[in-house]
């Protein structure tokens, strides 16, 4: 690769400003040839001439899937730095053959969401969704009455996944007076306490905790984890908390159990995504539904632009990716 290299933005063009603003701009254009006001079309003829001169193509969201005749267009292609998370839909076989270096933005975007999930968790616990609607509706309060189902001291906290976001929020846990359990196939023990949870088995796991957080993949194997009978084993009171995929809870189930009101829910994702008008979950006081805010917006997606110019210049300066996505993790990843 050049000590310059050639660069070419593919992804929504609404979105540029808000990934690079101007002083990451000017890294990028310090660092590289590229024209800062230009996003790819790549089925475009005029994009696939300005493919045949690219080293690295900056992708993001909005960016079509890499076909192997962009790939057969861009001869020169080394590297793909996405400013998104997941890259499973990205490149073709061919772009893993051909040996592309391939980088992604998902641990930047895990800060984010482990920062969502906190914040509801600490929420969830002090009984905000149950008496917020309550204070609504009677618009009174007695001061000095205790609410005793309440508080955040020990209550116990149980994350599915040790993913990237479910390892941010550890951290984030770690500073207050929470339980922390995790199930997680591919860590033991050792690891989770290392990281600063409590291993324990995913029937346990929904059976004991006060709040479940879900932070798996979407992958065949996860689909409806989080089934009707681990629900039902949830205790009386218990909240679940998806900021992962939608399709990772049985939605039918989960329905029965927030009418009847005997669990409580937080979801930034469902399935489907949004739900139908005429889903009773729109209008329950025991459940919150976000717009899939968890992950970056605004200002937080230049978190993003600056971690695919950092990996530019890690590659101008020879260095290798901090970042890079290995094919062989793709099966488990989000």
């Amino acid at each position: 690769m050049s000590e310059r290299p050639s660069v070419l933005f593919a992804l929504d063009p609404e979105h540029l400003p808000l990934l690079f603003p101007p002083d990451l701009m000017a890294r990028l254009t310090a660092t590289a040839d590229l024209d800062p006001t230009l996003v790819a079309d790549l089925d475009d003829p005029a994009s696939r001439r300005l493919l045949a001169s690219t080293e690295v193509l900056v992708t993001g969201w909005g960016c079509p899937p890499l076909t192997p005749e962009t790939l057969a267009a861009a001869p020169r292609l080394r590297a793909v730095l996405h400013t998104g998370g997941s890259v499973k839909y990205l490149l073709p076989n061919e772009g893993w053959e051909r040996g592309l270096l391939v980088s992604s933005a998902a641990a930047a975007n895990a800060l984010p969401v482990a920062e969502y999930a906190l914040g509801m968790i600490l929420l969830a616990g002090k009984g905000v969704l149950t008496l917020a609607d309550r204070y609504r509706a009677e618009r009174r309060f007695t001061l000095g009455e205790v609410h005793r189902d309440v508080g955040n001291v020990g209550r116990r906290v149980g994350l599915i996944g040790a993913s990237r976001i479910g390892r941010r929020l550890i951290e984030l846990l770690r500073h207050h007076d929470l339980d922390v359990v995790l199930h997680d196939p591919y860590v033991d023990e050792a690891d989770a306490a290392r990281l600063g949870a409590r291993l324990v088995g995913v029937a346990e796991l929904f059976r004991e905790s006060h709040i479940v957080s879900v932070h798996a993949p979407a992958v065949p194997e996860t689909h409806h984890l989080v089934d009707r009978a681990a629900l039902a084993s949830m205790r009386d009171g218990a909240v679940l908390l998806n900021t992962a995929r939608g399709s990772l809870v049985d939605h039918e189930a989960l329905t029965e159990e927030l009418v009847s009101g005997r669990l409580s829910a937080i979801l930034d994702v469902t399935e489907p995504e949004p739900l139908p008008a005429d889903s009773p979950l729109w209008g329950l006081p025991n459940v919150l539904l976000t717009p899939h805010i968890a992950g970056s917006h605004g200002n937080e997606l230049s978190r993003l632009g600056r971690t695919a110019v950092e990996e530019l210049e890690r590659l101008a300066a020879g260095h290798p990716l901090r970042h890079r996505v290995h094919r062989a993790e793709l099966h488990r990843a989000a």
